[in-house]
Formats: structure tokens, sequence, C-alpha cells
């Protein structure tokens, strides 16, 4: 390999930098996906013991409520957010779902009923459908052009270094603690996470200034 190749594939301290609402957007996704995996491992089990006639079937209406609730709603949010071709509308978006999302947690620990797993599971869809295509969104519009793969890898490491801790970590405290703890936990680092939005926004405005 000759020096010139050697020299584009040795990144300099600059290079290593990241936009300051790419890194405040991955640390957001990073602890709500890792939060979320908290119960995610020992949800079923929640269901099937906690709940007033829970059983696997219940576990499979759980999770079909989400996915039919945002598959069916996702592209025509998508479509109108596109139509007003706003990043300001495209943020407001994001951050009403993630905090919708974010009170899922806290409400499981009231629920008893399979009706309320499947009603919850639904907002929590809704949220996701707001939040998801809003967040790829902001996120590709911020990317370094020169290194897109880099800020997306970085983000599916922390990601998956986070959401496998966040598992087994849960297991751990449903085994010693009970769901209620898990639940509560859940949902603060989800609400952190949503926070870290708003942050993220402020970071933009100030970038937006400089220019």
């Amino acid at each position: 390999m000759d020096e010139d190749i050697k020299n584009k594939l040795k990144p300099s301290l600059g290079e290593m930098s990241m936009n300051p609402v790419v890194r405040s957007m991955i640390l957001s996704d990073f602890f709500i996906l890792s939060a979320f995996s908290i119960y995610g491992p020992v949800f079923a089990i929640f269901i099937i013991g906690q709940i007033n006639g829970g059983s696997a079937l219940t576990v499979g209406f759980a999770t079909a409520s989400y996915w039919i609730v945002r598959s069916a709603i996702q592209l025509p949010i998508s479509k109108t957010l596109d139509r007003l071709d706003s990043e300001r509308v495209n943020f407001r978006a994001l951050l009403t779902g993630s905090f919708l999302f974010s009170i899922v947690p806290f409400m499981f620990i009231f629920a008893t009923e399979p009706w309320h797993i499947y009603l919850l599971q639904a907002v929590y869809g809704i949220g996701d459908s707001l939040a998801a295509p809003t967040y790829l969104s902001v996120f590709s519009n911020h990317l370094d052009k020169k290194r897109r793969n880099f800020e997306w890898g970085t983000r599916s490491v922390l990601i998956g270094v986070g959401t496998s801790v966040a598992a087994v970590g849960g297991g751990f405290l449903a085994d010693h603690y009970g769901f209620h703890v898990i639940f509560i936990l859940t949902g603060l680092l989800a609400t952190f996470g949503s926070s870290l939005l708003i942050y993220s926004r402020y970071k933009d405005f100030e970038q937006l200034a400089k220019k």
C-alpha cells in the first residue's frame, strides 16, 4: 500500500470529531433503546405472571397491537411530514413521539388486564410512528457526508452495547426487585434520552447562528 493511501486511511483528531447534533442524537437513541431493552426480554414473563388471564396468546396480541398501530399510521404521518418539508416540524414530531412512548413503561405498573397491555402497546406504536421516521430524517440531514459510515457505525455499536448490558441488567433486576423497578427505570432512562433531543436542537440552532 503506497503512502498516499495510508495517509488517507489515518484519520486525524479533527476528522474523528462528530457533529454535536449527531452526537447528541446518538446518545439519545442509546439511552432510549437501552431503556426499552431493560424490560424487553422479560416482558412476556410479566404478562403471563402478572396480568389477569395472561398467556402466550396475550403476549402475541400485545406485540401485534404495537405493530398494527405503527404500521397503519406511520406512512400517512411520514407523507404529511414530507409535504410540510420542515425540519422544525420533523423535530417536533420526533420529540412528541419520544416523550409519548417514554410514558408507557410507567403505565405498565398499573396494568392488570390484557386490554390495558394492548392499549399501552398501541400508544407505544403511535409514539414510535412519530419518532422513528423523523429521527432517521433529522439524523441523516446532519451527517457528515464524508463520514456517514463511521457515524452510522458509531450509533450501531453504542446501541448494541447498551441493549446487551440493559437486557442482562433487566433480567437481574426483575429476578431480585420485581417488575415495578424495571418499568420505573425504563421510563426514567427513556425520558432522559428524549430530553437529550432538546439539547440536540439547541446545538442545531447554535450551529445556524454561527453561519
